[in-house]
């Protein structure tokens, strides 16, 4: 019987074994080829549209920026082209890619209240190629109030994407996907991310609280497809901070599944100190330790995003 939840040991036990090199040999070859700006592993299926997936979910802590830089890297490793949009104010998922975000670079703030046209603001990311990354910088913590009071103040970033030629394009420079950081709120800039996007990735802790306030988030979905976006859905979950050893870690995966079924990623994200520590080095996980559990499980999780494709009626 196919195991519920995947494990980073499930996950390299499952891989071919090509060669008869050490794990500790492999993983430096990975370490070296990201570092050198080369892909490694077999590409990973181009959708037929380009996929604007927002992770976004109002408690802390739960692992959004996390997965939102890690899926991106892990996606733009194997071939795909990927826009990460940073519009969370502090600015994590900015230092977490190591661009330039402070006060005076042109971001995420600039194109939602000045109107600025995306194109202008995007950054290459500095190793992995076909990873490209809007900043957020302070200014953005402005922008709630700033929104109140504008024109189509919840449509601005759809307004951006359709606006921008690599979004939905015919080329074959388009974006595959484009992931949508969100703050840990739903306020104006969260609303700005759920219009724009056709799909929504909901990072949940195993602990115990994991489902306090899903409700609430839910009830917003479904409000922005009744009045404002009916293309969006919420097509991924995806458990974080999953501790095997636990009983209440499987309990909550156990509810989790319950209530969301095929929704939810077979793979589940460790609880992981190198996790933690990449975005203090400015890198993902799979660029800072690419051997560990952790970029084991995003590899993997990213790999089941993209076979799954987006739902029926999810695609842009």
């Amino acid at each position: 019987m196919t195991p519920s939840v995947r494990t980073a040991g499930d996950l390299a036990a499952d891989r071919p074994r090509f060669d008869d090199s050490t794990p500790m040999a492999r993983a430096i070859e990975r370490q070296m080829l990201v570092r050198q700006g080369r892909r490694y592993g077999d590409p990973m299926p181009r959708p037929a549209s380009t996929r604007v997936m927002v992770v976004a979910n109002q408690k802390g802590g739960v692992g959004k920026t996390t997965t939102t830089v890690n899926l991106g890297a892990a996606l733009a490793q194997h071939g795909l082209r990927v826009l990460l949009i940073d519009l969370d104010p502090q600015g994590n998922a900015s230092t977490a890619m190591s661009v330039e975000h402070h006060r005076g670079v042109a971001s995420s703030y600039d194109v939602l209240v000045e109107e600025v046209p995306l194109v202008d603001v995007v950054q290459p990311h500095h190793e992995i190629p076909g990873l490209y990354v809007v900043p957020a910088t302070i200014d953005l913590a402005g922008a709630e109030i700033e929104l109140v009071s504008l024109p189509a103040r919840e449509q601005r970033l759809r307004q951006a994407l359709a606006a921008h030629p690599l979004v939905d394009g015919d080329g074959e420079d388009r974006f595959d996907y484009v992931l949508v950081d969100c703050p840990p709120s739903l306020g104006l800039l969260t609303l700005n991310a759920l219009v724009a996007g056709a799909e929504m990735l909901i990072p949940i802790q195993a602990e115990y609280y994991a489902l306090e306030g899903l409700g609430q988030l839910l009830e917003t979905v479904e409000m922005v497809r009744t009045h404002l976006n009916p293309r969006l859905t919420v097509s991924t979950i995806l458990l974080t901070m999953f501790d095997a050893r636990t009983n209440l870690a499987a309990g909550v995966a156990s509810e989790v599944r319950e209530h969301f079924g095929d929704q939810v990623l077979r793979t589940a994200i460790p609880r992981s100190v190198r996790v933690s520590e990449a975005p203090s080095y400015g890198q993902s996980v799979m660029a800072y330790d690419p051997g560990s559990p952790g970029a084991l499980s995003y590899l993997e999780a990213a790999r089941e995003v993209a076979l799954r494709g987006a739902p029926t009626g999810g695609a842009r």
